[in-house]
């Protein structure tokens, strides 16, 4: 990781965004292309030497090929340019491809590279016949990419598995990572690890997934204490939380504040009626409130 004097002096950009723009993708298709030039994508798709077969490069074409069939959407050669018409004029204009797109691309770049290493030269061709080194060459590229997410302030991180997930909000990301759900209802669990696991994906959609099962867990944790009342099942629950009068008011009032809220918008229910949820930083508020809510509960349960 290279030691930048402006991340000592000012600290680490918020990670915040989750469009990459024009210029990050620019930077992530000089990485690909250099890496195309080196040979680092040989492995899988070999350019061989004529006198013996041996691997001497990347077979671009191939590869672009690959590309184009599995990151549907994706043109090949990548274009970081768009023309853009104005009459009887154009110019050429910064571009960048969607999102989700780039994210699949870089996953699928990280599952085919590999730092090939010059085993001999080959005089009369000129050129080195090479072996490769799939682990090396994975973490120089997850280093390189994870520099430019970081530095443009992009809140995605991709994992040493290539899987790249979302750079959470820091408190939530710290609720989350501590917390392990074991309430000793099956069901609940497996709604809340779900809810957990999906909100940490780059997909906006993905993420209200996770606000949908974090719901859906709050309903069925209601009738955890008394399955046959729910109204008395959360009574329960938050007497266990505290004795004191006007905090149990306010968490009373927040119990049904959390139901209304997920009754009135598309969270649980679709009548036509609903307000849809939308605004990713709407879904980053509402999960945050009902987490800390249903983590305040478990924990006075489990004591």
């Amino acid at each position: 990781m290279i030691d930048y004097f402006s991340d000592r002096e000012n600290g680490p950009v918020a990670r915040t965004e989750e469009v990459i723009t024009p210029v990050v993708w620019a930077a992530i298709v000089a990485t690909v292309q250099g890496l195309i030039n080196s040979g680092a994508f040989g492995q899988r798709f070999p350019e061989r030497c004529a006198d013996g077969q041996a691997i001497c490069g990347c077979d671009e074409n191939a590869f672009g090929a690959a590309v184009v069939g599995e990151v549907r959407g994706l043109e090949w050669p990548l274009q970081t340019t768009s023309k853009v018409e104005d009459g009887f004029s154009f110019q050429w204009e910064p571009f960048a491809p969607d999102t989700l797109l780039i994210l699949d691309f870089v996953a699928f770049a990280h599952a085919m590279v590999a730092k090939p290493i010059q085993r001999e030269h080959h005089k009369f061709l000129r050129h080195d016949h090479l072996a490769f080194d799939q682990e090396a060459g994975q973490e120089e590229f997850r280093d390189t990419i994870n520099r430019y997410f970081a530095r443009n302030g992009l809140a995605f991180e991709m994992q040493p598995t290539g899987r790249i997930v979302r750079v959470l909000p820091p408190v939530i990301d710290l609720a989350l990572r501590r917390t392990m759900f074991n309430t000793g209802d099956r069901t609940l669990d497996v709604l809340l690890e779900e809810a957990k696991t999906k909100f940490s994906d780059p997909n906006s959609l993905i993420r209200r997934e996770a606000l949908e099962r974090l719901w859906d867990g709050w309903e069925r944790l209601k009738s955890l204490a008394d399955s046959s009342n729910k109204k008395n099942s959360v009574h329960l629950m938050l007497s266990a939380v505290t004795t004191e009068p006007a905090l149990y008011a306010r968490l009373d009032a927040e119990a049904h504040q959390l139901t209304s809220i997920g009754n009135d918008h598309l969270i649980r229910h679709y009548a036509v009626n609903q307000k849809p949820v939308i605004d990713a930083d709407h879904v980053d508020y509402l999960f945050h409130r009902l987490f800390a809510m249903i983590q305040l509960m478990l924990k006075k349960k489990a004591a």
